[in-house]
């Protein structure tokens, strides 16, 4: 699995990226009785239904071409990463400074694991949060996760 995952990511990455997206993550795994090779995509204004309907037909044929799974039988998905995935990547932050987000630690620092801010700045080693009163630094390596706050 982890070579069908290596040779799309290799061979496709360059081809989506050329059609203006990001692929977050490819993954090939049982779903449904069968299996499924998925691609995530994302782009700075969002992933659309169409979005994904054209990053599919364009990697389909690729795909066939490539034969990634070895003749296994799979059923091709291409998704967005949704509303609530966590920010990972500095392309993820820096795309979301400005945004309020829920930041989530390893461990407690004063007693809480949990904070919410406003995203102000990130570097290689830390993460800084706005708050009313301030701001707070957190060293990345100790962040559990950072998801963007979603208001309806």
């Amino acid at each position: 699995m982890a070579k069908v995952k290596q040779i799309c990511e290799e061979k496709l990455k360059p081809v989506i990226e050329e059609m203006g997206y990001e692929l977050l993550e490819v993954s090939f795994e049982k779903e449904n009785g069968g299996m499924s090779l998925i691609f995530t995509i994302d782009k700075e204004d969002g992933v659309s239904i169409d979005d994904c309907e054209i990053v599919n037909k364009k990697i389909d044929p690729i795909l066939d071409e490539l034969n990634p799974t070895d003749d296994k039988p799979y059923t091709l998905v291409v998704s967005s990463p949704g509303l609530d995935r966590p920010l990972k990547t500095d392309r993820d932050l820096k795309r979301n400074l400005g945004n309020e987000v829920d930041l989530n630690l390893f461990a407690k620092i004063g007693g809480k694991k949990a904070f919410t801010g406003i995203l102000k700045t990130f570097d290689e080693k830390t993460v800084t949060l706005q708050y009313e009163d301030g701001t707070q630094i957190f060293d990345r390596e100790k962040i559990a996760s950072i998801k963007l706050v979603i208001k309806f």
